[in-house]
C-alpha cells in the first residue's frame, strides 16, 4: 500500500511539472527556458500547447518591422535540428528593414522550448504546433522559410496549410532524399541518444566545419557552435538529447522526397550550397551507402524539377550547409531580389 500511494504521488508531481504554466510577465530576452542559458537578440513570448496529454510551452519571437508598424507583410522562419530561432539573426534585421513582421519559433524539443520526456514526433505535428503560434496571433498569411529541417518542415506545412503561405523560401532543406530508401541502416532510438549525448563543442564543430561551411572556419562560426554546447551541457541536457535523438528517427522515417510535385501551385524559391553534403543517417552507413548520399549539386536539380515551373533554384558553387551564416550579404540579396519580383 505505501509502495502504490508513492508511486501514485511521484506521478502525480510529474504530471504537475509537466502542466507548469509558461511563463509570465514581459517577453525578456535572457531566460533560462528549455533548461538553455542564452540571451536573445529579442524578446522570447510562450505560446502554450495542449498537445499528446501535456501543456507545453513552445518559445517564439515576433519581431516588428523597422519604421511604420501597420506593414502587412509578415515572413516566419524555420530553424534547422542543429539550429534555433536566434540563428536567424541577421536575416531577422534585414527582414525588419524591408518592412516585414518576423516570427520566429523555437520548434518543441528545441532551444527556449520545452523538451518533453516523451513525445510523438513528426513533422505533421511540428507544423500543427507552428500554425497554433499563427493562429494565436491572427496571422492568416505569410512567407514561410525553412533552412535544413525547418525547410522539410517548411514543406509540410506548406503542403498542410496552403492558403497560408503565400511564397515558400526553402534552404539547403534536408529530405530531398528518401535516406532509407537508399540504403540507410535503422539505428534504434536508443543509439542515437547516446550519440547525442556525447555531442561536444569537437564534434559538433567537425561536423559544421565539413558540411556546413565547405571545409573552411571563421572564429564568428564559433558563436553556433558555443550555443548547441550550452543546450547539450544545460539543466534539461539529457531530455534535450532524447528529444533529438526521436527527431532524427521522425525525419529519417517520414520522408517528403516524394510530395514535392505536390507544391507545383506554390510560388517557392530553392536556395542550394552545391558543396552541401548533409544526409540524415549518413555517419552510420556503410561506405558505399555513404558514397551516394547528400549530393546537393544533383539533389536542387532534381527537387527543383520535381516542383516545377513556379520554382526558382537558385545555387551557390562554394557553399554548404548555411549560406545564410557564411555568406550572409549573398544570401540576403537572393532572397529580396526574388520576393521583388
Amino acid at each position: 500500500m505505501y509502495n502504490s500511494i508513492v508511486a501514485i504521488f511521484t506521478i502525480s508531481l510529474l504530471l504537475i511539472s509537466v502542466q507548469a504554466a509558461c511563463p509570465s510577465g514581459p517577453p525578456s530576452v535572457d531566460t533560462t527556458s528549455g533548461g538553455f542559458e542564452y540571451t536573445y537578440p529579442y524578446p522570447i513570448h510562450y505560446h502554450e500547447l495542449q498537445t499528446q496529454h501535456q501543456t507545453l510551452c513552445q518559445a517564439y519571437m515576433d519581431v516588428p518591422p523597422h519604421g511604420p508598424t501597420n506593414s502587412s507583410k509578415t515572413i516566419m522562419m524555420l530553424h534547422g535540428k542543429n539550429f534555433c530561432g536566434v540563428t536567424w539573426n541577421a536575416t531577422i534585421e534585414v527582414m525588419r528593414s524591408q518592412g516585414y513582421r518576423v516570427i520566429v519559433p523555437d520548434q518543441i524539443g528545441f532551444c527556449k522550448s520545452d523538451k518533453p520526456t516523451a513525445y510523438q514526433f513528426s513533422l505533421q505535428q511540428l507544423a500543427l504546433n507552428t500554425k497554433s503560434i499563427l493562429d494565436s496571433l491572427d496571422i492568416k498569411s505569410l512567407v514561410v522559410m525553412g533552412h535544413s529541417m525547418g525547410g522539410m518542415l517548411s514543406t509540410r506545412f506548406t503542403l498542410m496549410y496552403p492558403n497560408t503561405v503565400e511564397r515558400l523560401i526553402l534552404v539547403d532543406p534536408i529530405g530531398l532524399e528518401d535516406w532509407k530508401a537508399k540504403g540507410v541502416p535503422y539505428l534504434s532510438i536508443d543509439n542515437i541518444y547516446l550519440q547525442e549525448r556525447a555531442s561536444n563543442y569537437t564534434s559538433i564543430r567537425t561536423y559544421e566545419q565539413s558540411t556546413y561551411y565547405a571545409g573552411t572556419w571563421s572564429p564568428a562560426y564559433d558563436v553556433w557552435v558555443n550555443m548547441l554546447v550550452h543546450v547539450y551541457n544545460g539543466s534539461m541536457a539529457d531530455q534535450y538529447a532524447f528529444d533529438q535523438a526521436l527527431i532524427t528517427d521522425a525525419v529519417i522515417t517520414q520522408p517528403i522526397a516524394y510530395e514535392f510535385p505536390l507544391l507545383a501551385n506554390k510560388t517557392t524559391l530553392l536556395i542550394v550550397g552545391q558543396k552541401d553534403n548533409t544526409a540524415i543517417g549518413k555517419q552510420w552507413s556503410p561506405p558505399n551507402v555513404q558514397a551516394i548520399l547528400g549530393d546537393y549539386r544533383v539533389l536542387g536539380y532534381q527537387v527543383a524539377g520535381a516542383i516545377g515551373a513556379n520554382c526558382t533554384l537558385v545555387e551557390y558553387p562554394d557553399l554548404g550547409h548555411a549560406p545564410q551564416i557564411s555568406a550572409p550579404d549573398r544570401f540576403h540579396k537572393t532572397v529580396l531580389d526574388w520576393l521583388g519580383e
